[in-house]
């Protein structure tokens, strides 16, 4: 499988779109400091980050993972090598999780389906973060902990949840246990 490097892809459009970092910060929010970090993968961004880092610069969040979306359609089969987004930081520090884009390629997407997998994080984060749309998400394989503003619940293989995703929100594995989701962000 071929890891790309999101941080790297997102300078990459950014400097495409002739964005200067203070440019990206005001149209999305962020610090230029974290985005800094984020284009030098000294931290990892949540999907919801990538959501908003997607609208600033106009672009669909799929754009990050290197493939270009010329296609009507896409088909991935089983075994089939396709793109897989690392995150982790130069030092070999794990921020606990790992996508596969599962509609890379597919032009004029309206919803962006992942599969991640939820590792133990060796730096824990304990903030929510809301962004503009809509998330669901099914538990593939393991447990996760959902937050939710102020409800947190545990999904088990098998349970789902859909929910607004302005509303403030985590997604972790539970326990120190790795989980695998299927998780479809509709920006």
């Amino acid at each position: 499988m071929e890891a790309v490097k999101v941080g790297e892809k997102i300078k990459s459009l950014r400097l495409e779109k002739g964005l200067s970092l203070q440019d990206l910060a005001d149209k999305s929010g962020y610090t230029t400091a974290l985005l800094s970090q984020i284009e030098n993968h000294l931290i990892s961004p949540s999907l919801g980050a990538l959501v908003n880092l997607a609208k600033a610069m106009e672009v669909s969040p799929g754009a990050f993972f290197g493939r270009q979306e010329t296609e009507p359609f896409t088909l991935i089969r089983k075994g089939e090598e396709h793109i897989v987004s690392r995150f982790a930081s130069k030092e070999g520090v794990r921020y606990g999780y790992t996508y596969e884009s599962l509609g890379a390629g597919k032009k004029d997407r309206r919803m962006e389906p992942f599969i991640v997998t939820l590792e133990p994080a060796t730096i824990k984060n304990d903030k929510c973060y809301g962004h503009e749309g809509e998330e669901f998400i099914y538990v593939l394989e393991g447990r996760i902990d959902v937050t939710l503003g102020d409800h947190t619940d545990t999904l088990e293989e098998g349970d789902c949840i859909y929910y607004d995703s302005r509303i403030p929100h985590r997604v972790q594995c539970h326990g120190g246990e790795t989980a695998r989701i299927l998780a479809v962000v509709h920006p």
